[in-house]
């Protein structure tokens, strides 16, 4: 045996090789050495260079590649990690604005619909208020052309009889003028007053009276509203006694005497 500088190991036989891993991760790393035979599967190694009692220590390579790829798989993860919850704060986001975008839309909406129905409530009323006020308007109109329309007559025999055409008119009882002035010379001489105290009439108890000398059965019967309820009134006893003589002989114009 050659002699052999101590601490050192002879010249080995078999050729070794010598595989390390690092796996680094919160600033501790681990080593594993392992020697591989090279040629008949044994393992040979020198008693000083593996003695039970040395100490091998590694120092961390920020350079080394297995540095840099462990490096590169943290800042990815970061990476990964930092995105997902830009993600999740945008998505937040963007669900908060739109719950207050709906929010808002559904005030403005209700809103809207309020102001919408008091519109048409005070359309509506004020469009009643101007209807009322139309036909109030109509109404006043009308009454005034109806003061209009009615002629003021003379209180004497041709007021009368004018009156009382006036108004014979208005109910469809014919008769002229001439017709009914003619009939009431011949039966009062134009008095008002006039009464027959002697004919048959009177000898019943329901004497002729007025212009035109007609009997209370008579003058109630064929008596038009709006006249006075009054045989002597000769405007009533005139348009009764017409409205009687349509009704038997067809107008006042067809009397000629007693009837």
């Amino acid at each position: 045996m050659s002699a052999n500088t101590p601490g050192h190991s002879r010249g080995l036989k078999k050729t070794h090789k010598a595989t390390i891993a690092g796996v680094a991760a919160l600033g501790a790393a681990a080593l594993t050495l392992s020697l591989v035979s090279g040629g008949d599967g044994g393992t040979e190694t020198e008693p000083q260079a593996l003695a039970g009692t040395q100490q091998v220590a590694w120092s961390y390579d920020a350079n080394s590649p297995q540095a840099k790829a462990l490096a590169a798989s943290i800042d990815q993860q970061q990476s990964t990690i930092g995105l997902k919850a830009k993600q999740e704060a945008e998505a937040k986001a963007k669900a908060a604005a739109k719950a207050k975008a709906d929010a808002k839309a559904a005030a403005k909406a209700k809103a809207d619909a309020r102001a919408k129905a008091q519109a048409k409530a005070k359309a509506e009323a004020k469009a009643k208020a101007a209807a009322a006020a139309k036909k109030r308007a109509a109404q006043k109109a009308a009454a005034n052309r109806s003061v209009a329309r009615t002629p003021v007559f003379a209180n004497n025999l041709d007021g009368w009889i004018r009156e009382a055409l006036f108004i014979m008119d208005k109910h469809n009882i014919p008769g002229s003028y001439n017709g009914l002035h003619k009939n009431i010379m011949r039966e009062s001489s134009g008095n008002p007053y006039a009464i027959n105290n002697w004919d048959i009439n009177a000898i019943n108890g329901i004497p002729s009276k007025g212009l035109l000398q007609v009997i209370y059965p008579t003058f109630k019967a064929y008596h038009i509203a709006g006249t006075k309820f009054d045989q002597y009134d000769p405007v009533a006893n005139i348009v009764a006694a017409a409205n009687y003589a349509a009704d038997r002989y067809g107008s006042i114009d067809n009397v000629n005497s007693a009837y």
